[in-house]
């Protein structure tokens, strides 16, 4: 059994529940900001259409970054 079966918030301070909320945006906003090189990189290479799909997923990772913020700050508040 590993840590990650077992930890409820003994070691962290934080519920999981909470915890994975924090993730989930740290790994949204993460993915944005890679997104933008490959976006760069698309450009650069002149594909136009392979640019426009990182942008749609970036764009997608802000939103999923946005929501998991808005909720993190309702549940934190209650």
């Amino acid at each position: 059994m590993s840590l990650t079966d077992v930890e409820t918030g003994e070691f962290t301070g934080t519920k999981d529940k909470d915890y994975d909320i924090i993730w989930f945006v740290e790994a949204c906003l993460s993915n944005a900001l890679r997104l933008e090189v490959y976006v760069r990189d698309a450009e650069r290479a002149g594909d136009r259409e392979l640019a426009e799909f990182f942008r749609r997923a970036q764009s997608e990772s802000r939103k999923g970054a946005e929501q998991g913020k808005k909720l993190l700050a309702q549940r934190l508040r209650a």
